[in-house]
């Protein structure tokens, strides 16, 4: 598996926001070296959220009645899990800014693999509660520095390229979990996805033990501690632009967690469901998102990315508006739920790489503390967005729909208000990135992953 190379590269241009910094772009070389046994442990490493949130989706109502907890109760696990994997983000990625990549990283699984252990043998929900918040918080550290690394090594539409394709592999992640979930339940309890996570973080340990290097040299790491870190959330927070793109992911995202939070509930519980069809129709959501990644990863060489992102936003609020009607008026039964939710729930692929790209491109100077906050405000929202679900007894689709289309609602409004002044500007800053310096455009992430 290649290695992530720590060489200082040549400047793109000044960042006229960086604080005296210069904004560095990956040099051709650099790109060569992102090669796909790289893609697959970073792509690992982000699939830590939806592995450690996904897997024991199928198994809630049994858990429910083994713990003998209530739904809203239980639903703290996932809560709990946001909220550690918001957390963790927004303090890992200012540290890996200061002490590099790797360290940080370490410590983060190696706390992830012990936490699944707990929350394996947790004997009441209480206990579970606080294992999935120290699995979360060691989690965090494998997506924030994951998505670092990346803007360590490429640039501008790169990015967003690049995120397409870890989506691929990550994709992977909330299409299989809640099937491989579902099949486990035959062989034993619920106890057994968690040594099943156990394992992936232990995998994903001596993975980047072996084969990671640090991708950050020490000239390029930002001095000044808790004081620096502060001062760049605040800065973070004060770029309108950056939190429109930031926070029109973070609705996307809480969209996407309304409708996993919900959905063992409304199939299950509503149309009778079994975790093992559940965890199928799930994962054919999953093929959807990776679908509309993938195809997201192709237009992004000819498309502006602020375009895309819009088209994704538009196609979710369309399947959400129609999902709103089929729950309200039970047009359909459950494939009048299915198939507004699927447009819904995949366009979301074509969010989330473009609102990451637009908001890294503009602060490459601290990747590690600008990706902590893009996924912090993610977590959050999608911690507040969650419990709406299941704030009552469910017994139809149309809380878990009321809610996908109001975070959908509120991402567009986030992107349209708090972008609309920047757009010439951070437009050309996109593009012009994805420019080497001959003036040529930079060959794509994808390609030269292969090549390697």
């Amino acid at each position: 598996m290649p290695s992530a190379q720590s060489s200082t590269q040549p400047p793109d241009r000044p960042a006229a926001r960086s604080a005296g910094r210069s904004a560095e772009q990956p040099s051709e070389q650099t790109r060569r070296r992102i090669a796909p046994g790289l893609i697959v442990l970073l792509g690992g490493l982000t699939a830590l959220g939806p592995m450690t949130i996904d897997l024991y989706l199928p198994a809630l109502p049994h858990m429910t009645r083994e713990l003998h907890s209530s739904q809203t109760l239980l639903q703290l696990t996932l809560t709990a899990a946001l909220v550690g994997l918001a957390v963790g983000q927004a303090v890992v990625g200012p540290l890996s800014d200061a002490v590099g990549r790797r360290r940080p990283l370490l410590v983060g699984l190696g706390t992830y693999a012990v936490a699944s252990v707990v929350c394996a043998v947790a004997p009441t929900v209480e206990l579970l509660v606080t294992g999935r918040l120290v699995q979360a918080l060691g989690g965090a550290a494998g997506i924030v520095i994951a998505r670092a690394i990346v803007r360590d090594l490429v640039s501008g539409r790169e990015i967003a390229r690049l995120f397409s394709l870890l989506l691929l592999v990550t994709g992977l992640a909330p299409i299989l979990a809640p099937v491989v979930g579902g099949q486990l339940l035959r062989l034993g309890s619920w106890r057994m996805l968690f040594g099943v996570l156990t394992a992936f973080g232990v995998v994903l340990f001596v993975g980047v033990l072996l084969e990671l290097r640090e991708s950050l040299p020490a000239e390029r790491r930002r001095q000044g501690g808790a004081r620096d870190a502060a001062n760049s959330y605040l800065r973070l927070v004060r770029d309108r632009s950056f939190l429109g793109y930031a926070l029109a992911g973070g609705f996307g995202f809480a969209g996407m967690f309304a409708y996993i939070s919900g959905s063992p509930f409304v199939y299950q519980g509503v149309f009778g469901i079994s975790p093992q069809f559940y965890g199928v129709l799930f994962g054919l959501n999953g093929l959807g998102l990776m679908a509309f990644s993938q195809t997201n990863g192709r237009l992004v060489r000819r498309v502006d990315p602020r375009r895309l992102l819009a088209i994704g936003q538009f196609t979710s609020l369309a399947g959400a508006a129609l999902l709103v009607l089929a729950a309200a008026t039970s047009v359909g039964g459950v494939v009048g739920v299915l198939l507004p939710l699927f447009v819904a729930v995949a366009s979301l692929g074509m969010v989330g790489p473009n609102a990451m790209a637009l908001g890294l491109a503009q602060h490459p100077d601290m990747a590690g503390t600008a990706s902590a906050l893009i996924g912090t405000l993610q977590f959050v929202v999608g911690a507040l967005a969650g419990p709406l679900v299941t704030a009552v007894q469910v017994r139809s689709a149309l809380p878990m729909a009321m809610v996908v289309a109001g975070c959908v609602v509120l991402g567009i409004l986030a992107r349209v208000i708090l972008t609309r002044d920047d757009r010439s500007e951070e437009s050309e800053k996109v593009s012009e990135a994805s420019e080497e310096p001959s003036g040529r455009p930079a060959r794509p992430a994808t390609a030269s992953a292969e090549e390697s």
